[in-house]
Parts: C-alpha cells; sequence; structure tokens
C-alpha cells in the first residue's frame, strides 16, 4: 500500500490573528477587491461565513505548500464549472485566476474540459460567466 505524506499547513501552525493575516493577504492577491467585496457583504447576515472563507479558504488551504495559486485557481474555475449553480463565485474565481497569472485561453480550456465531465449546459454556463468577466476587464481570449 503506498502511503503518501501529508503536506503540513503552516496557517494551522498559527494562531488566529496570523490565520486571519495570511487568509487576508491571500484574498486580496487572488481576489482583489472581488472577494472582499464577498466577505464584506456577509457582514450583515453572516459575518462568521466571511471569516470561514478568510480563515479556512484562504488562511488555511491557499496557503499550502504544493500548488501555485494559479493551478489552485484553475482547479476552483473547473470545480465550479462543474457544480452549475454557483456563477457569482464562478466569476469572482475567473477573475482570480487572471490575477494570479492564468491566460485567459488556460480558462477558457478547463472550462471546456469541464463538458466532458459534468455536461454541456454547466459548460456553457462557464463561458458564459468567462464571457463577463473577459468583457468587463477588456480581456481576449486570442488563439488556440
Amino acid at each position: 500500500m503506498l502511503v503518501l505524506p501529508i503536506l503540513a499547513t503552516p496557517a494551522l501552525a498559527q494562531d488566529g490573528n496570523e490565520r486571519r493575516a495570511t487568509g487576508e493577504a491571500a484574498l486580496k492577491r487572488i481576489t482583489g477587491s472581488d472577494g472582499r467585496a464577498v466577505v464584506d457583504a456577509l457582514g450583515d447576515m453572516a459575518p462568521e461565513l466571511g471569516e470561514w472563507i478568510v480563515d479556512f479558504a484562504y488562511g488555511d488551504v491557499f496557503a499550502r505548500p504544493g500548488l501555485s495559486d494559479a493551478k489552485r485557481e484553475l482547479a476552483t474555475v473547473a470545480a465550479l464549472t462543474a457544480l452549475g449553480n454557483a456563477r457569482p463565485q464562478l466569476e469572482v474565481h475567473i477573475g482570480g485566476a487572471l490575477n494570479v497569472g492564468c491566460s485567459p485561453r488556460e480558462i477558457v480550456e478547463v472550462i471546456l474540459q469541464m463538458a466532458v465531465y459534468s455536461g454541456f449546459p454547466s459548460a456553457l454556463n462557464g463561458i458564459s460567466a468567462a464571457r463577463s468577466v473577459f468583457e468587463a476587464r477588456g480581456v481576449k481570449v486570442g488563439e488556440k
């Protein structure tokens, strides 16, 4: 049986303030103001959910070694496309993928790949979300 070591998460060894700071830095680096707007919008109804996003998703998961921010964002775009019901989050992460150096063509290719695994409707919805983000940023997809 093959046993793989679990890579330690630097953030898990941090206290709550350091974990929050790590998460805030990653949120800003990856999503810019879009991610902060999502967290802030939760403040009146579910501030804990915003804290979980910052602390766990960005402070723990994005802080893990082993994958670059670009690879994590492509995986996130794939997952959100496959879900098919998370367009606002998909748009934030398409923007995040651009922010961390993914090309528009890479993003489109990941969405197209999801047609095989989650169906054409989810891929069509993903392409629509990408189109919205790209148009808002003045981004062109370019050639294959």
